[in-house]
């Protein structure tokens, strides 16, 4: 834990959070009269970081000083995951929300964590499928499922 850093952070993700809240109250309330509207997920978003940065301030300032030996930053495995996520936004629309976040997934985890094949495919076909369930069939949203090309 690098004390000094997370001090640091905490005081800008408390103003984000402000920033957050303080914006959502632009967004109008309901056009139906319905209690929820659109201005109340980031409302919630800047109030969930604004009291995670307030908790994070005090850990810090708790935290018993400890030695300080440099890590050793590992940019390979950054710049990989990086680029991955570059390209899967470039290639979303074509190749599909479910294989794109699968595809994406499972190299992000194979970069972290060399091996465990089974565990990464599992966890990566759930959370795109899951999430694709969630977004398209329950909140009725829409996001490029399939690519077109494959059906």
């Amino acid at each position: 834990m690098n004390r000094t850093f997370d001090r640091y952070a905490s005081i800008v993700f408390l103003l984000l959070g402000i920033g957050f809240m303080w914006q959502s109250a632009k967004i109008s309330a309901s056009a139906y009269g319905s209690t929820v509207g659109p201005n109340i997920f980031p409302f919630g978003l800047g109030l969930a970081l604004t009291l995670l940065s307030i908790r994070l301030f005090y850990e810090a300032l708790k935290a018993k000083p400890t030695e300080n030996h440099a890590e050793k930053l590992d940019y390979k495995r950054f710049f990989m995951i990086f680029a991955a996520a570059f390209l899967y936004a470039y290639f979303l629309e074509f190749i599909g929300y479910i294989i794109g976040t699968f595809l994406f997934l499972l190299f992000a985890f194979q970069t972290l964590e060399r091996g465990k094949w089974l565990k990464s495919i599992l966890i990566s076909a759930l959370f795109s499928g899951g999430v694709y369930v969630i977004f398209v069939v329950l909140l009725e949203g829409s996001i490029p499922g399939f690519p077109s090309w494959l059906s």
